[in-house]
């Protein structure tokens, strides 16, 4: 089953990470996650920030991402939510921590029915109000 393909171009974009993950692990899923949210939605970029000695930064992203988290069982539910109502959702599998080597990590996924995988966390990108009502009861990351 492929991903949905997003009928309107996403105005938001919100991460929410297994609450239990702290430091360089929770790092590493943060950027891995964010990566592939940029890489998959471009659109998201803004234009290039250019200094008063006119250097081109790139570009960021404008709306800002909230930075939630939530319990891991709760990961589950909000991804199918959020599928369900026609999010895009980028989602980190565990076992992309236990291992070093992409081919191995596909490895284990596929042996993984998606009812039996946890996440290190997710990206929802979709409209703002379909967004929001999904995670409306979430706590904000510190």
């Amino acid at each position: 089953m492929a991903a949905p393909i997003l009928t309107e171009t996403p105005d938001r974009c919100v991460v929410i990470m297994d609450k239990e993950l702290h430091g360089g692990i929770l790092a590493n899923a943060i950027a891995v996650i964010a990566l592939t949210v940029g890489q998959r939605h471009p659109v998201l970029v803004g234009e290039s920030l250019v200094d008063a000695s006119d250097f081109a930064h790139p570009g960021l992203i404008p709306t800002g991402i909230p930075m939630l988290r939530a319990p891991q069982a709760e990961l589950v539910r909000i991804r199918h939510e959020a599928l369900n109502n026609g999010c895009d959702v980028v989602d980190f599998p565990v076992e992309g921590q236990q291992t070093k080597n992409y081919e191995e990590f596909k490895k284990m996924v596929a042996q993984l029915p998606t009812e039996n995988i946890k996440y290190t966390g997710l990206a929802l990108v979709g409209q703002k109000k379909t967004i929001s009502k999904i995670v409306k009861k979430l706590e904000l990351m510190n």
